[in-house]
């Protein structure tokens, strides 16, 4: 099995070097600096579950070729219209895409280049960061990864796959309900971002202060009624885990987007919050603490922008 990821960074780098440890085919996509880092230093990972450092196969723009069984996306979702021309070339009559974006905006997109059958859905849930010098910091331990097909018959390629990392410390798995799977942590991520963004906080600091509880709860009964309207409304064993998450008031939670913010980075709130708002004005379904969230992120994409970030 040929698996071309597009993204060396945090997720992608992180998945590839542990499948290409439990000795799957893999490919970087990258652009030249940092294929030019992975082939001066190699790639590198630092987390709890051990550390690793690796030779990979690397290439860019350019040097691309068909013939691969699986092509993920491990890209943010501002990128994903330069990702689906740079993966054009590695898409085959039988090649799966499994996307690891945030949120779920990113499927029509990719339903409308390859086709619905070729697009799966995949989930990454782990805590991770690139430092400067290429190193990706794997923060805790969790690195659990999901995905699914979305069409009427299952993916050879994702059974192969599961069979590949059974032994890795990756916790990896197969959803029969992958867009289900992908709206839970959606309406999950949409209320973290917009909580801990907007109060610049994290999950136990707003919730020890006053009000901040109700505030947490109130983003997520929106983002639960868009959810049910959208027909992919959280089962009650998941929802009750979202709540004892965002209620905590030791929690240190806080979104990767907060992350982006605090270094003055472009974030992915159009692709999540803006997203729910919009499908929430669709549906006519009011979601006033959202559209306030929504709002102050883009407020904070036109300075950075104006300020040339």
């Amino acid at each position: 099995m040929r698996v071309l990821i597009l993204g060396a960074g945090g997720v992608g780098g992180y998945f590839g070097a542990r499948l290409h440890e439990a000795g799957g085919d893999v490919t970087f996509l990258a652009r030249p600096a940092r294929a030019r880092q992975l082939r001066d230093h190699g790639l590198r990972i630092a987390s709890p579950l051990g550390d690793t450092r690796l030779e990979p196969r690397v290439v860019v723009g350019g040097e691309l070729a068909g013939g691969y069984d699986a092509v993920m996306l491990a890209c943010k979702s501002y990128d994903l219209p330069a990702a689906i021309n740079a993966i054009a070339p590695a898409i085959g009559p039988t090649t799966v895409v499994i996307p690891l974006l945030n949120g779920v905006a990113h499927l029509d997109a990719l339903d409308a280049r390859f086709g619905r059958e070729a697009v799966h859905g995949g989930l990454a849930h782990m805590a991770i960061t690139l430092l400067p010098d290429g190193t990706i910091q794997h923060l805790n331990a969790m690195n659990r990864f999901t995905v699914g097909s979305r069409g009427t018959n299952g993916s050879q390629v994702l059974t192969t796959m599961a069979a590949t990392l059974a032994d890795s410390s990756v916790e990896f798995s197969v959803s029969h309900d992958i867009e289900q799977a992908m709206w839970d942590k959606f309406v999950f991520l949409a209320t973290l971002a917009s909580a801990t963004c907007l109060m610049r906080a994290s999950i136990g600091e707003i919730v020890r202060s006053e009000g901040g509880e109700q505030l947490i709860s109130g983003l997520l009964s929106e983002c639960v009624r868009v959810a049910t309207a959208s027909r992919h409304a959280p089962g009650a064993g998941s929802l009750a885990e979202y709540r004892r998450l965002l209620t905590d008031p030791d929690s240190t939670l806080t979104a990767s987007m907060l992350r982006d913010v605090e270094r003055g980075g472009a974030t992915e709130a159009e692709h999540v919050i803006g997203d729910m708002v919009r499908r929430a004005s669709a549906e006519g379904i009011p979601v006033p603490l959202l559209a306030i969230a929504c709002t102050h992120m883009r407020a904070y994409e036109r300075r950075r922008s104006q300020a040339g970030g």
